[in-house]
């Protein structure tokens, strides 16, 4: 099998790529550090599969999996990032990913991931499954593509739909496997665009624009 790694951090990237060396069947031709040296070594080597990274100079890894996808299609393509959000999940599954890693994967599940994506199947890890899942079980305005009220982002809206159902920010923080600061900073944020002045406010405004189950 061969493998193209694309990171923009040196070290993570020869890390993978001694990492990928020591294991039987896989031989890493190319190492790219952002989505357009990525691209060009997909032309240029023909890869069975491209480890990806997400956030990236230049062309980030949502972009370059889809043009690897639509001009190698040979080629499959498996994220290795740390960004387990809704919008990174998505975006790099519609652009053609076939597996889906965050960096505390192991070596066998990497080695496991590359041999599945080269054989057409794919794999996710168990933190990603449970972040589709909760995405489709969001209100169908922020599920289909519809736009979200007021600005609110995917990630906002589920949230507020937490927060609808009596959870506190740390038992959000525990579900949503982020910080209670992060989880603070989005209570924050949906505050200010439902024009909101407490949690209260916020239940009633996700109970008026169906954003609460």
């Amino acid at each position: 099998m061969k493998v193209v790694v694309a990171d923009d951090q040196t070290v993570v990237r020869e890390g993978l790529i001694t990492l990928l060396g020591t294991m039987s069947g896989i031989e890493v031709v190319g190492g790219a550090a952002d989505g357009d040296e990525a691209v060009a070594l997909v032309a240029e080597l023909a890869p069975d599969v491209v480890l990806m990274d997400l956030r990236m100079p230049r062309l980030d890894g949502v972009q370059a999996t889809r043009r690897i996808r639509a001009e190698h299609p040979a080629t499959q393509v498996v994220v290795l990032t740390t960004f387990a959000d809704d919008e990174s999940i998505v975006g790099a599954l519609r652009a053609g990913a076939i597996g889906y890693l965050t960096k505390d994967a192991g070596r066998e599940h990497i080695a496991r991931a590359l041999e599945a994506a080269a054989s057409g199947q794919a794999v996710l890890d168990a933190e990603v499954q449970a972040r589709l899942v909760e995405v489709v079980s969001l209100p169908s305005s922020a599920a289909d593509g519809t736009p979200l009220p007021d600005g609110l982002t995917v990630r906002e809206a589920e949230v507020l739909r937490l927060i609808a159902a009596g959870l506190s920010n740390s038992e959000i923080a525990e579900q949503l496997f982020v910080s209670e600061a992060t989880i603070k900073t989005h209570v924050n944020h949906i505050f200010t665009k439902t024009g909101s002045r407490d949690r209260s406010q916020a239940v009633a405004y996700a109970h008026r624009r169906g954003l609460a189950n």
